[in-house]
């Protein structure tokens, strides 16, 4: 007999080595590392049913851009480009290999990618590194295993250190330690996917070879020739052995009883205990290993219940899409941008998500790009608010970099509006008796060009409570809240208060700072513009600005003044002396509109 004794742990560590007389480099003891990841892919049960199911979260429904209704034809070219089979593949091939390749190609001149293409991992290796010690190639053959000594494999340059036709893109995430080839990072797993296979061959094993493993036949009656012993065991194999024989019995003819033939069982003491423990260990290890969050996630059933764990199992969709999905697909998301950006080519991609909407995690998502990321599905161009119920925007905040809607509760918004509407219907009610409206229009629109066209430059000077610095000694430059364009739905309660009474304001009055309800301001700042305020992101109201004309006045008629107004060129613009308001003091209100504060 041979006893064999199986060194699991000396597998799972990738041996890379350099020779001198090869420009490659050697991946695994054999040079045949990928075939042992693909081995214990397709033994282990748990391992295969994991990088399956992760590899199928990452690719999700495919790539998307959220911008892509904004360039339609440089998203037509990245969908020609990656393609949703290639890509599909690139995310197998990282979880299973830990790394992933894409073979790039190239016009005939080299000045535009014309196709990118999925290339098998496995038929790679890496080149040695330059003089700079950096990676510009790889060598491919289509089964390393049978390579002999002699054989040459194909070179290709690595993406973006040549001119060449075809380029090779690695994809593969840092590993302390290890530069040439990324270690999967189920790494520390791998023996116990390797224990499970075992385990199972062994159970197999036991069936297929029926009562060899369990019992010991003895014949009692003589030693026979070679050729009769195999006959005999030939014969109790083909008759008792393999699942589909077992709870036959054995009829035995003997001479005599001292002459019978004996059946001793080979038993394990609690060796089903033994098995289970393993087997459960192993599946657990595993899955630690992938960092499965929830295996019910991947299909995989365990012992607790489905009625009475949702929002568990919720919070581990959560959590395994944001610390194990993300991370690769954010790997894959950046190679693909260093290729589309070769052809000039600049779209926010993202990876559609397989999670049910009501498990996607929208607490910080607050522009419509950052939820269609979350969920996977274009909102409505239309879409009214960019807050959730019960907020409002208010201006924008910056987060992580970007400039983000700055959603606030309704009711401080409402006692802001409040406060601001009881601070503007304090100002004393003016007296136009003695002059006549002769001009009204948004309060941007040939600002102070008025003053110019009918030589009226020079400024009275009286108490600010009455005059404003736009007056002069005959008129009147006043503001007055109105309605824009026509909006589906109530206004707010603001604007109606606003519109209903009607008053007229100095731009003094308006072009303040007011430090009411600071926190609602702009983050890093403690007020927010009256003057540029409007009733919310959607509303239809603004500032118009009125002129009057003093009656009765030396210097002109109202009708005169009027038709001086009437013939007003844009052109005049440039010679104002008084520059014009802020276009947003007249502008309806917008998502891109910080209407409460200045540039």
């Amino acid at each position: 007999m041979s006893i064999k004794i199986v060194n699991l742990s000396t597998y799972t560590s990738p041996e890379i080595k350099e020779y001198k007389n090869k420009d490659w480099v050697s991946y695994g003891a054999d040079n045949n590392y990928y075939q042992y990841l693909i081995d214990r892919y397709n033994g282990s049960p748990t391992n295969n049913a994991s990088i399956n199911g992760i590899s199928q979260l990452i690719y999700g429904r495919g790539l998307d851009a959220t911008d892509s209704s904004q360039k339609p034809n440089e998203y037509a070219q990245m969908k020609s480009l990656l393609k949703d089979s290639c890509v599909r593949k690139l995310c197998y091939d990282l979880k299973l290999m830990g790394q992933c390749a894409m073979q790039v190609i190239y016009n005939s001149n080299h000045t535009r990618i014309v196709e990118v293409a999925h290339f098998p991992i496995e038929t790679l290796r890496v080149g040695k590194a330059n003089e700079d010690g950096e990676i510009d190639s790889y060598y491919y053959m289509a089964d390393w295993s049978e390579a002999k000594p002699n054989d040459e494999p194909e070179r290709f340059s690595a993406f973006g250190t040549s001119s060449d036709e075809i380029e090779i893109y690695c994809v593969k995430p840092y590993r302390a330690g290890f530069y040439y080839y990324s270690p999967v990072d189920y790494q520390g797993g791998l023996q116990y996917a390797e224990l499970e296979e075992e385990i199972a061959n062994y159970h197999l094993n036991n069936i297929m070879n029926g009562l060899s493993p369990s019992m010991m036949i003895s014949f009692n009656n003589g030693v026979p020739d070679e050729e009769t012993q195999e006959t005999i065991e030939r014969k109790i194999r083909d008759k008792f052995s393999g699942s589909s024989n077992s709870g036959k019995f054995i009829l035995a003819f003997n001479d005599s009883k001292e002459n019978e033939a004996s059946i001793e069982p080979v038993q394990l003491s609690d060796a089903h205990q033994q098995y289970q423990f393993l087997s459960e260990e192993s599946m657990q290890k595993v899955m630690v290993a992938h960092r499965i969050i929830s295996p019910m996630l991947l299909g995989i059933k365990d012992k607790t219940g489905l009625g009475n764990n949702a929002d568990e199992l919720k919070t581990a969709s959560v959590l395994m899409d944001n610390t194990v999905i993300r991370p690769f697909q954010e790997l894959l998301l950046d190679a693909f941008d260093d290729i589309l950006a070769f052809n000039e080519i600049v779209l926010n991609l993202y990876f559609k998500t397989l999670q049910p909407l009501e498990f996607t995690d929208l607490e910080n998502a607050t522009t419509k790009e950052q939820v269609e990321e979350e969920t996977g599905q274009k909102l409505s161009i239309q879409l009214k608010k960019p807050c959730w119920d019960g907020y409002e925007q208010i201006g924008t905040k910056t987060v992580d970099g970007k400039e983000v809607p700055n959603c606030v509760p309704l009711e401080d918004i409402n006692r802001m509006k409040d406060d601001l509407y009881d601070a503007l219907m304090n100002i004393e009610e003016e007296d136009f008796s003695d002059y006549e409206l002769i001009d009204e229009r948004p309060a941007n629109e040939y600002d102070d060009l008025i003053h110019k066209t009918i030589n009226f430059a020079s400024v009275v000077s009286s108490s600010p409570n009455e005059t404003s610095e736009q007056d002069t000694s005959i008129l009147k430059i006043r503001y007055i809240y109105t309605a824009g364009r026509s909006t589906a739905g109530e206004s707010r309660d603001f604007c109606k208060k606003m519109l209903s009474a009607g008053k007229v304001y100095r731009k003094e009055d308006l072009d303040k700072e007011s430090s009411a309800n600071s926190e609602l301001a702009a983050k890093g700042e403690s007020t927010y513009n009256i003057w540029l305020y409007k009733g919310g992101v959607n509303c239809s109201h603004y500032w118009m600005r009125r002129t009057y004309l003093r009656k009765n006045n030396e210097r002109i008629s109202v009708a005169e003044a009027r038709e001086r107004i009437a013939q007003l060129d844009p052109s005049l613009r440039s010679e104002a002396r008084i520059p014009v308001n802020e276009p947003e003091v007249s502008q309806i209100a917008s998502a891109r509109n910080n209407y409460w504060r200045k540039n």
